[in-house]
């Protein structure tokens, strides 16, 4: 009998069928659901939960027993989950009824197969390789350390860009006078890297990017290192905060600061099935292979 964390950050009552659907088969493979507290509350009244084994709050609560955890969202609410799973090697599944979903490659209408397959194990793991601050000197260090998607300093002033340095195993690389810098994983090669015209890395690519925010010297290009560098940042700046982002978490940091980054011990298993394989998802989100001579 299997053990299903479900967690969700909203409810629309547009995907109520989708939440159904996936509370239903649960129950016919006779598993067990546990909800992240704050979402039971926002569903407790439209649904009745068979099967139901109680709420969790936070990692600490998360019962060595549970076999998969269900994100319901987009990529955001995913990311979400990362820190409730963290290093616990729960395989995650995440069912996209947000907007675009490279994350949560699962479409809200193959919901019903999705569970089939997680419960028939007819599926495939993908792992995920995180980026971690290992350490950082003139500021505090964040609550959460690693990222899944990427590390990236910004300017908190927007009337003055900022200057990092940055050092590669200790050799330094460049001085970007820019808005900001971005580190990226594989998996956050979709993300803001992608919107920055970073380049596109299959997930099982040994390799992180860097790649700066608009840069004040058109020469800069972002590249490609390997994931097992150890990589230094040092701030500069006539303002004097910047900030730190850790995938969706902000925190404020000082102009002063270096910032040592590495790759995260632990990595994510996320739940895809069969026929959901990376370059078809690229193809879907991106749209690629819509020019009408195709």
């Amino acid at each position: 009998m299997k053990t299903i964390a479900i967690y969700g950050r909203s409810f629309d009552p547009k995907d109520k069928l989708y939440i159904q659907t996936i509370l239903s088969q649960i129950e016919n493979y006779n598993g067990k659901i546990c909800v992240y507290e704050d979402f039971y509350k926002l569903i407790k009244n439209d649904f009745k939960i068979n099967n139901f084994i109680g709420t969790f709050k936070n990692k600490s609560e998360i019962k060595d027993s549970i076999d998969y955890f269900i994100s319901i969202g987009g990529d955001g609410t995913l990311l979400d989950t990362i820190t409730l799973v963290e290093n616990s090697n729960i395989p995650i599944m995440g069912v996209n009824v947000g907007k675009l979903g490279f994350l949560s490659s699962t479409s809200a209408e193959d919901v019903n197969l999705a569970i089939d397959s997680l419960f028939k194990q007819n599926y495939i793991i993908s792992e995920r390789t995180l980026l971690s601050i290992k350490k950082i000197e003139n500021s505090k260090m964040p609550e959460i350390n690693y990222a899944l998607n990427d590390i990236t300093i910004s300017k908190k002033d927007s009337n003055a860009m900022i200057n990092i340095h940055a050092y590669v195993d200790d050799v330094f690389l460049n001085s970007y006078w820019a808005d900001g810098l971005i580190v990226a994983t594989p998996t956050g090669s979709t993300a803001y890297s992608l919107s920055c015209s970073g380049p596109i890395l299959t997930p099982n690519s040994s390799s992180f990017i860097i790649n700066a925010i608009a840069p004040h010297n058109l020469s800069v290009r972002p590249i490609i290192i390997p994931d097992n560098s150890k990589i230094k940042l040092v701030l500069e700046g006539s303002s004097q905060l910047s900030n730190l982002t850790l995938d969706s978490k902000t925190y404020t940091i000082k102009n002063s600061s270096k910032i040592y980054i590495e790759k995260e011990k632990f990595k994510i298993k996320l739940v895809n099935m069969h026929e959901n394989d990376f370059f078809q998802v690229i193809r879907d989100k991106l749209m690629w292979g819509s020019d009408i001579r195709n």
